[in-house]
């Protein structure tokens, strides 16, 4: 072989070698997720989602990577958030609230969108129907209506046996709150507790609805289902200690902040099978076919730190039946 021969042998293979690398390696997919409040707070609620794409074989900075958005709970900012992340063109959006789902979808109708909500998904247009989506959505129902009864009768079991009020806080801007107000008075009334509903719009009537229920003798409040609120779930917490007012509520990132009691779907659980089915979309499954699960395992958690605060008393009974007691 001349020496010319040789230099263009050794000048194909420093040409065709990296080639061949490239071809090999793994494809990176692109992942929005987008969150209701603060990101290291959503992020934490949030890992059980993150672990189980791990062990589905999605790893972060090898095959996938994650594009967060934090929303802060600030309706105003939803429009240019989702926004921000659609126009990243990602291979998949999941979105972790109903509010945060409608604005994307709302933004798009090609890029495959994953929810996890505790609103009613057909009611508030996010799908068709549960069994055949329909569209590029598709996701977990966290069924929140079916574990208020269970939840009312808890809060009776913690509250003393002479206050038969309890606050509840409906947000207006949520997409089924009407029909969850009335299945919620009609709950409450089976357990025994008058409900000393109210609504809101904005949050900034947060502070003034709770300086109300103060002047009405109102000690405990239930936080439903909202964007806003879970978003701004610490700051709703230090509103309510100033009153004296005890939170119940239905997602365990409440307690966590410092809500009395919650009670409601097992929101990590939740967040796995979300994972499975962004999974199945990754691999080439249609939103439109893949049906909305509904989450329906439970999980009690008291906050017996926050209980002695307010100077009430966890009952044994409660405490015995918790997942988690945060002490």
């Amino acid at each position: 072989m001349t020496s010319r021969r040789r230099a263009l042998a050794i000048l194909g293979i420093g040409v065709t070698l990296p080639q061949a690398l490239r071809a090999q390696a793994p494809k990176v997919v692109n992942v929005a997720v987008l969150f209701p409040g603060e990101s290291d707070d959503d992020e934490r609620a949030a890992r059980p989602f993150f672990e189980e794409m791990a062990r589905l074989g999605w790893e972060e900075g090898k095959n996938i990577a994650y594009d967060r958005h934090a929303s802060k709970g600030a309706r105003p900012y939803l429009e240019s958030l989702v926004g921000t992340a659609v126009g990243r063109t990602p291979d998949l959006i999941f979105a972790t609230t109903a509010s945060l789902a409608a604005a994307t979808l709302k933004e798009t109708k090609t890029v495959p969108v994953v929810f996890a909500t505790a609103s009613d998904p057909v009611a508030g247009g996010l799908v068709a129907s549960l069994a055949k989506p329909g569209g590029n959505a598709t996701g977990i129902y966290h069924v929140p209506t079916e574990a208020a009864s269970k939840r009312y009768a808890m809060v009776r079991q913690l509250l003393p046996a002479k206050v038969k009020r309890l606050g509840a806080v409906f947000d207006r801007n949520a997409i089924d709150w009407q029909s969850r107000k009335a299945a919620h008075e009609k709950m409450a009334r089976t357990a025994g507790l008058e409900l000393a509903a109210t609504e809101f719009t904005n949050f900034e009537a947060i502070a003034k609805l709770f300086a109300q229920y103060k002047r009405d003798g109102v000690t405990a409040v239930e936080m439903t289902p909202s964007f806003a609120l879970i978003g701004r779930r610490r700051e709703v917490v230090g509103l309510a200690d100033r009153n004296g007012i005890a939170l119940v509520a239905h997602r365990s990132e409440w307690a966590d902040a410092g809500a009395v009691m919650t009670f409601g779907v097992d929101i990590g659980l939740g967040y796995r099978r979300a994972a499975g089915i962004v999974n199945r979309v990754l691999k080439g499954q249609s939103p439109a076919a893949i049906s909305v699960e509904r989450a329906n395992r439970y999980e009690l958690v008291v906050n017996q730190r926050a209980a002695a605060t307010l100077g009430l008393d966890i009952p044994k009974a409660l405490q015995q039946q918790a997942s988690k007691v945060i002490t």
